[in-house]
């Protein structure tokens, strides 16, 4: 069986329309997770090079523990 580590986060009305404002206002979809796994907590350093290679390979990359 596999363990669901994320999901569609369930959002109040008021959540939905802040969302629904950033996106009109970027242009862009946006897509609203929430995590059931303890996400790691990374350094400054540790995100930059995180975030350095989402860009580098085009994804979203998530670190948690397990």
């Amino acid at each position: 069986m596999i363990k669901r580590r994320m999901k569609i986060a369930d959002l109040d009305e008021t959540s939905i329309e802040r969302i629904r404002q950033m996106e009109e206002a970027m242009g862009t979809l946006i897509v609203a997770l929430e995590p059931h796994i303890a996400l790691a907590e990374l350094t400054e350093e540790q995100m930059r090079k995180l975030q350095d290679l989402e860009k580098e390979m085009g994804v979203v990359l998530i670190a948690y523990r397990d």
